[in-house]
C-alpha cells in the first residue's frame, strides 16, 4: 500500500511538472501577424485589395480593415499557424459578416473568406513591412 501511494505520488508530481512546462510553450507557438498587412481577395464580385492591420493579444486579434467598403474594426484569434478573423461592414443598408480562416507561413497568409450568405472565396496576405 505505501509503495503504491509512493509511485501515485511521484507520477501525479511529474505530471504536474510536465504540464508547467508544455502549456506555456503551446501559448508562445502562436505566429506573430502583428502589423500591416497587404491582402488580396478573390470573392463573387472580383478583386479587392484591402489593408489589414492587426493587433495581437497573446491569441486574441484586433485591428482595422481598410477596403472598398470601408475601414471597420476586426476581431478574430491565431492558433499556432491558424487564423481566423471576422469584420461587419454595411453594404446598400444591409449588414453582412465576412469571415475569414486561413494558415499564417511567416511574412505571409492564405485562406478562404465567406461573405456571408452570399458565396465564398479566397485571400492571400503578405506582411506590409517584414518582421525583424
Amino acid at each position: 500500500m505505501e509503495r503504491t501511494l509512493k509511485y501515485g505520488s511521484a507520477l501525479a508530481a511529474l505530471l504536474v511538472i510536465m504540464l508547467a512546462v508544455v502549456i506555456p510553450a503551446t501559448a508562445a507557438d502562436n505566429a506573430n501577424v502583428a502589423g500591416e498587412w497587404n491582402f488580396t481577395v478573390e470573392s463573387p464580385n472580383g478583386t479587392g485589395t484591402p489593408t489589414v492591420t492587426f493587433k495581437q493579444e497573446g491569441d486574441t486579434l484586433t485591428g482595422t480593415y481598410k477596403g472598398r467598403l470601408g475601414e471597420v474594426p476586426l476581431n478574430g484569434t491565431i492558433k499556432g499557424n491558424d487564423i481566423k478573423f471576422s469584420i461587419k461592414v454595411s453594404i446598400q443598408g444591409q449588414d453582412l459578416q465576412i469571415d475569414y480562416a486561413g494558415a499564417v507561413d511567416g511574412d505571409n497568409m492564405k485562406g478562404k473568406v465567406k461573405f456571408g450568405e452570399i458565396g465564398e472565396g479566397t485571400f492571400t496576405g503578405k506582411r506590409a513591412v517584414a518582421a525583424k
